[in-house]
This record gives C-alpha cells, sequence and structure tokens, in this order.
C-alpha cells in the first residue's frame, strides 16, 4: 500500500500532510480532513509498542570480601541501558541542540526536518536526516526490532540495512509511519522519557550503543561524569557513527594524524548549536573548541578469553546457559538471551580459590613442551551444593589462536559443556567399588585374596563379567589383606577380589548415583577391568562423587549460577542443583574412614598439606601412566586434579613436571590448591565409621588335618580362609604329603579371608608319649621306648619328684631320635 502511495498523491498534498501532522497532530489522529491521503495516514497504527532493549550481559564472580568481581560480558549490541539521573546533562544539551532544537516545542514531528525528508525522497535521493528526536527514536527502535526478531546478528543487519536504507515511495512509506508512531509515543511518553529513550537506544560506532557504553568505551567515564567536550563529541558521531567513531588511530581521514578531523568538526558544529541555544557560556565554548579529540579508548571484557585462568569456568556457565531449557527453547534463542537480554549473571566461583588453583597447576605445568602434549585440569566443587568454586587448566583459553599452549577445550567438563571426551579414571574409580562393597554389607576390616591370579567378575546386566589377571601398579605384589589396606594401597587385586563378591552392574549403577559419567556422554562401560578405571570421564564429576561423600553421602548436580538479575532489577530463575540420598549416611562415613587411610599413610599421603584439616582421597594412575589423578574432600570442599596426555602416549613417569617425576606432579598441584582451599573453607570432622561395617570378622578354622592339599584348601576356602602352603616337610605321623597340621590350627577362629598356612607331613613322624606327672625314672623309659632321646633337668633328683615340664609336649608329632626335656617342679 505504502509504495504506491506518491502514485495517487502529489508531492504538495504529502508535504500538507506532514505539516498539518507536526503541527496539529491531534487533526491528524482524529480523522479531520477529506482527502484520500489523510485516511490513508490515519489508518496507520498509532502505537509503537517499545520493547527491552538489546543490553550486554555481565558474568560475576565473587571476591574474599563476598563482593561481585566482573568476570566478563557478552554482547551483539554492548548497550547499558541507563536512568535519566545517570546521564549527563551536556549529553541532553547536545542532543537537543544538535539533533532537534525545537524539541519540546513540536509534538513528535519537525514540520522542516520532515517536509525536507519528502523532497528528498520525491527527487529520488536517500532519506536522511530531518527527523525529530522522537521520529528518531521511533526508527532506532524499528531497526532494533529487526535485529532483536532475527536468529542471527548478520541477519538483523540485513533488515536493519534495508529499513535504512529505503528511498523513492518506500521511504515515504517508512516516514509516513514513523511520524504516525512519534506522534502517538508522545501521547504516551513525557519528553524526557523519550529522549532517556533515544540516548539509550542510538548507536555511536561498531557494537556500541547507547550514551553509558559509548562513554565508557571511547573515554573510560560513565554518562553521568561525561564532560562537555566528550559528550559534545560522542553526540556528534550519531549522524554518521561507523565514519565518525574515534576507535580507529589509524585512518586516514579520521584518525589520530589528524586530529579525528571528521569528527572534530561534527563535535565543533555540536558545540556551536549548544552555544547558539542557550545550553553552554561562550567562555565553555571558547575553551571546548580548543580541545583536542582525544579518545582512552577503553576495551570491555568481551567473551571469556580476557578473564585469564577463569576464561573456561566462563565458558562453563555459558554452555550451561546454552544446553539449560530455563534460558529458552533453543540452544540458539538462549545464547541471544545471553546477548542481548541485559543479565548480570551471579556466578558460583570463588576467585581465591581460582586463583590458587591457577598458580598451583601454572607454577609447576608447561602451557606447552617438547615432551608431549601434557596438560593438567582441576575442578573444586562445594560438598552439599555442587556449587563450582574453580576450574584451572594448564593451557591458556583462545577460540582463535591454535598453538600448543591454547586451547578452547574445557579439560575440566564435559564434551556436551564444551570439554574433552574424557580421560581414563584409574583408580579414583575405585571408590564406587568400596561404596558397593559397604552396601552389601561388608566390612571395611574384612580380608579378600588379593593375590596375582585370574579373577572372574560377574554382573547381572548385559554385556558384564568376564576373567582376567589382574596386576598392580608399580609390580606391586599381591596378598591377602584386609579392604582398609587395599584401599590405601591402592591394590588393584585388593578390589577384584572385593568386585568377585559383588555385582559389576551394581557397581557401575553406584558410580551413575554418585554423579559419574562418560565425557562422552555415553553409559558407563561395565567390562571386567572397569571397576580399576578403563572409563574416560571428566574432573567436574569426579569431584563430584567424592563431594558427596564428604556431605554425608548426598549428591548435588554441578551448578556455576547463584542467581540472575534482569536489565528491570527483577530475578531471573536460575538452574538449581538437584540434591539426594545417593548413599546412606553410615555408609559414606565408613567409606570416608577408608579414604582417610589413603592420604594418611596411604598413596595419597604426598599430596596431604597436613594442615590439621582431615581429608579423604583417592589417587589414580592409567596403565603405562598416561594419565594421573588425585581426587579427594574435606567436608567443605571437593577438588579432582588431573594430570595427562591431552593426545599421544607419554609416560608420566620419563619426564619432569615442575622438577618432579610426571607421574608425581599431582601431588604438590593437589597439596596447593587444598591448603589454599582449607585456609579459605575451613573443614570439619568426617563423622565417625559404622561399627557394623569396621568391624572385624572371625570364623572357626575347620580341622584339615590328614587331608590332601587339594582337599584342604578347598574346604578352608569354602570357609571364607584364603590357604598358604609353608615350604618344605615336617615330622608327622599322618601320611607324607598329607597335611600335618595347620596354623592356626583346626577349631581356633581367624579373621574371615584371612590365610591359614598348611604344613605337610613328610610320613616320617611318631607321636611323643605324654609323661606329665609321672615318675621321672619311668618318664625316661617311656620315651626311649618311643625312640626319643631324653635329657633329664636337674630338678628331677628326689626320689618324689615328678615331671611337670614336657618339651617337645605330649601328642606332638616329631621324628624318631630327637630329643625330649623333662623338668620336675
Amino acid at each position: 500500500m505504502f509504495g504506491g502511495l506518491l502514485g495517487f498523491v502529489g508531492l504538495s498534498v504529502a508535504a500538507g500532510i506532514l505539516v498539518t501532522a507536526a503541527v496539529t497532530p491531534a487533526l491528524a489522529v482524529t480523522g479531520i480532513g477529506a482527502t484520500n491521503t489523510i485516511k490513508v495516514f490515519d489508518s496507520l497504527p498509532e502505537f509503537l509498542e517499545i520493547t527491552d532493549l538489546m543490553e550486554k550481559s555481565t558474568v560475576y564472580a565473587t571476591n574474599s570480601e563476598g563482593n561481585p568481581v566482573e568476570l566478563a560480558q557478552f554482547y551483539d549490541q554492548n548497550r547499558q541501558e541507563v536512568q535519566w539521573d545517570q546521564i549527563s546533562q551536556f549529553f541532553k544539551d547536545a542532543t537537543v541542540a544538535k539533533e532537534d532544537n525545537r524539541y519540546y516545542e513540536h509534538g513528535g514531528v519537525d514540520v522542516i526536518g520532515t517536509t525536507r525528508a519528502v523532497v528528498s525522497n520525491a527527487l529520488g535521493q536517500n532519506v536522511q536526516g530531518g527527523s525529530s528526536i522522537t521520529q528518531q527514536y521511533v526508527k532506532n527502535t524499528l531497526v532494533q526490532r529487526c535485529v532483536t526478531d532475527a536468529a542471527t546478528l548478520e541477519e538483523g543487519e540485513e533488515c536493519a540495512t534495508a529499513y535504512t536504507t529505503a528511498n523513492g515511495s518506500e521511504g515515504m512509506a517508512r516516514k509516513l509511519k514513523e511520524m504516525r508512531y512519534a506522534i502517538g509515543l508522545e501521547k504516551k511518553y513525557s519528553k524526557d522519557d523519550i529522549l532517556r529513550g533515544y540516548l539509550n537506544i542510538a548507536s555511536f560506532g561498531g557494537v556500541t550503543y547507547g550514551v553509558e557504553s559509548a562513554s565508557q568505551y571511547y573515554f573510560g567515564v560513565s554518562a553521568k561524569d561525561a564532560t562537555l567536550v566528550q559528550a559534545a563529541t560522542i553526540v556528534s558521531m550519531v549522524t554518521n557513527p561507523n565514519i565518525l567513531r574515534i576507535d580507529r588511530p589509524d585512518s586516514e581521514s579520521n584518525g589520530s594524524a589528524n586530529g579525528y578531523e571528521l569528527t572534530k568538526k561534527g563535535r565543533d558544529i555540536t558545540l556551536r548549536a549548544m552555544l547558539t541555544y542557550g545550553k553552554i557560556t561562550q567562555e565553555q565554548y571558547d575553551e571546548a573548541i580548543a580541545t583536542p579529540v582525544e579518545p582512552k579508548i577503553t576495551q570491555p571484557r568481551s567473551g571469556c578469553a580476557p578473564s585469564g585462568g577463569a576464561a573456561y569456568f566462563c565458558d562453563y556457565v555459558i554452555n550451561v546457559i546454552r544446553n539449560s531449557e530455563a534460558f529458552g527453547d533453543s540452544a540458539e534463542e538462549r545464547l541471544n538471551l545471553l546477548k542481548r537480554g541485559g543479565l548480570d549473571i551471579y556466578t558460583t566461583l570463588d576467585l581465591d580459590i581460582q586463583q590458587a588453583s591457577e598458580q598451583a597447576i601454572l607454577s609447576r605445568v608447561p602451557k606447552a613442551s617438547e615432551r608431549g602434549d601434557i596438560a593438567a585440569a582441576s575442578t573444586v566443587v562445594e560438598p552439599g551444593t555442587g556449587r563450582v568454586l574453580a576450574m584451572a587448566q594448564s593451557k591458556d583459553f583462545s577460540n582463535t589462536e591454535t598453538g600448543p599452549g591454547y586451547t578452547s577445550v574445557n579439560f575440566n567438563t564435559t564434551k556436551a559443556y564444551g570439554g574433552s571426551t574424557g580421560f581414563q579414571s584409574g583408580s579414583t574409580y575405585k571408590l564406587f567399588t568400596l561404596v558397593d562393597w559397604l552396601l552389601n554389607g561388608h566390612s571395611v576390616n574384612e580380608t579378600v585374596r588379593g593375590t596375582l591370579r585370574n579373577y572372574t567378575l560377574t554382573g547381572s546386566c548385559e554385556g558384564a563379567g568376564g576373567t582376567y589377571k589382574f596386576n598392580n601398579s608399580g609390580n606391586a605384589r599381591g596378598s591377602n589383606l584386609s579392604v582398609m589396606s587395599a584401599t590405601a594401597r591402592s591394590l588393584n587385586t585388593g578390589f577384584a577380589a572385593m568386585a568377585e563378591k559383588l555385582d559389576l552392574c551394581e557397581i557401575r549403577d553406584v558410580a551413575k548415583s554418585l554423579g559419574m559419567e562418560r565425557a562422552d556422554g555415553t553409559e558407563l562401560q561395565v567390562n571386567t577391568t572397569s571397576i580399576i578405571g578403563t572409563n574416560e570421564v571428566a574432573p567436574i564429576d569426579v569431584a563430584g562423587s567424592y563431594a558427596a561423600i564428604a556431605a554425608n553421602g548426598v549428591y548435588c548436580t554441578p551448578i556455576a549460577i547463584d542467581r540472575i538479575v534482569g536489565p528491570d532489577g527483577d530475578e531471573i530463575a536460575a538452574p538449581e542443583s538437584t540434591c539426594n540420598q545417593a548413599i546412606p549416611e553410615n555408609v559414606a562415613a565408613t567409606t570416608a574412614y577408608a579414604l582417610k587411610g589413603v592420604m594418611s599413610g596411604g598413596t595419597g599421603a604426598q599430596g596431604n598439606p597436613y594442615d590439621g584439616t582431615q581429608l579423604i582421597g583417592k589417587t589414580g594412575t592409567t596403565d603405562n601412566r598416561l594419565h594421573t589423578w588425585l581426587a579427594g574432600a574435606s567436608t567443605t570442599a571437593a577438588t579432582a586434579l588431573w594430570v595427562g596426555n591431552v593426545s599421544g602416549k607419554v609416560d608420566l613417569a620419563n619426564i619432569s613436571i615442575g622438577g618432579v617425576a610426571g607421574n608425581s606432579a599431582r601431588f604438590p598441584i593437589w597439596k596447593d590448591i587444598m591448603r589454599a582451599t582449607d585456609d579459605i573453607r575451613p573443614g570439619g570432622t568426617f563423622p565417625a565409621p559404622d561399627p557394623n561395617l569396621t568391624r572385624v570378622v572371625t570364623r572357626a578354622v575347620p580341622d584339615v588335618s590328614g587331608l590332601s592339599v587339594e582337599a584342604a584348601t578347598s574346604q578352608l576356602e569354602g570357609a571364607g580362609f584364603s590357604v598358604s602352603v609353608v615350604d618344605g616337610e615336617v615330622a608327622s605321623s599322618v601320611g607324607a604329603g598329607l597335611v600335618a597340621r595347620t596354623d592356626p590350627g583346626g577349631g581356633a577362629r581367624a579373621n574371615y579371608g584371612s590365610t591359614i598356612s598348611l604344613y605337610i607331613s613328610s610320613g616320617q613322624g611318631s607321636e611323643i608319649p605324654d609323661v606329665m606327672g609321672d615318675v621321672p625314672a619311668d618318664a625316661q623309659a617311656e620315651l626311649e621306648d618311643a625312640g626319643f632321646a631324653v635329657v633329664v633337668d636337674g630338678s628331677c633328683q628326689p626320689p618324689e619328684a615328678r615331671v611337670n615340664s614336657q618339651s617337645p609336649g605330649g601328642g606332638t608329632d616329631a621324628n624318631r631320635g630327637d630329643t625330649v626335656t623333662i623338668g620336675c617342679g
């Protein structure tokens, strides 16, 4: 309809409409006038719905005083909306003087300016200037709507360009629409409100919008503190923002070499207008006109990269927003909200713990090395809440740099949240076998047969189970040992012996209940060796599992955002952690009891800062020492640290990291992180273990004397004991090769799972007679008749003496000719 408007309305009539509307807007909107053109104008929508402006979002961390500290900004348009009293009067006066000196007198449409625009369109020229501030506000609002409604910034820019460059009949249509909206706008809003809206929406070059962001970017001040020269300079850019911007010092036409000549001319025109219309004095004008254009460019913290070491946490926050339905129906919509919604996002990041984590890693692990693609990453999680307190990494974060010291991959988290496909967890995964052991009523003081042998593990789910000969790290010997000892020493064979009595699928389910998942998003594997950590996982999930033990069995999903405040000051619901009692409190307490042994004399002791804080933990080392871990917690913070190969297969034991063997680098790093964390968040005391889960289990030893070694072994193992055959043979009256006796002996009680020693008969033994209480002469004769030599103690001289000691004792098997000593009391 608008495209053919000039086809039936003459230029003079069109101009008359604009003049009439400008002078007496009430007539235009009440339908007075008989021409078709007036009717067309009157049929346009009167009211323009003013929607929220696109504003930058800011992400905050927390410092030691509990105050928010800016971490990063995100925007398509760098804008921060401000209120009327947050804008310098110089901005208001400069804008009115330069753009619309009759602003406070007309009804929304400037007669002269709008008529000039009509003439320009009639001559086929682009529509340039001439609009009132209200009309410019309308135009900017419509352009803003183009960008806001577009799926991408590029699409929005195409829409905006098409709108602002319209000429001819399309330009007339645009002008009529702007005029109609301007009149309606002034009926609804005050002049000050409209001027404030204009100063917040206007473009000032590049992605800088609004006087607050422009003041901060170009001069490093807030809009309320801008000087006359600064305000006039910024306002002058409105005419042609991308030509007159002053952040391009190398520009030949408008750079530092010529004193930003074009912008200075525009600024001086603005100053002259301010003087002409009484906004400034002659003295102010003279001083300002003599002042050179001297920008102080202050780059905003756009994106995560300027956050330094915290960039990986920042990136994790962005991925949380991208993946959460709370922020929109699609990933695209959620990211648009981040870049356009003016959100203040207050995160869980503790800057002190973050900085301590960064220092601990960066002081020891190089960003790049000729020895291989080695890196380190650590995550600290708060038990009982799931709040992520820190994420540190040894490489610099970058989406553009591709050198060996840079990466955009967050090794701390899963692939779905900007991470990798994970790293084998090693023995940190043994936590879940230990928990399942306790859930099945076993004690940590039970003894298991952790010898070097084939183990057959079973599971109730598809694909679980198999036979495998487990070895131990460092070629450590296997043995029969308690679960406490197996945990402290991290013996694979000990945990394989435990798993023999459990269900692999139950162990997997325990892992899932404590938040463990594969970093690539697939299901946790349940193969035979999965119990010793063959699943590839991420530090954030390992930290979460150990945090659950420290929180009395309560597992909380990780969260990175505490609260979100919208541009209107109202809070917006942020994703919350889901906490549940994953395992019973008594099981968690007993698990912690066993894990304390790791840190106080076990494999993790080198990482203990011994600062008085109770710590639990578990080490992890994969085959060929490609990946190493130390994960653990106090009652207030859980830390998972990984040091290993990003790519390649370098044996860490063969290289030096931070002055120590690479497979030991984890210990000083973890120690420094936890020492600082203990200072910041002092830990408490872990609950006492459940006595039923720390009990010493005993059973009666079967009497297997006289049986073959095979039969004796079968009977003893069936009773829950391990068996060891003593080298050599002993004298015994039983047949050669049979079991002469055991230690402990038959009928005695021994710890369940403990080792029973078998002594094998030579077949040449004879039973020594029992001569206790006999007259010494009779005792000596009986023993000699049985074939034994006799030594009589001197105490046996009196005739009334009786034998009261005999060694070896009666009933003992011995070889004929052996000596028996008797004594009398």
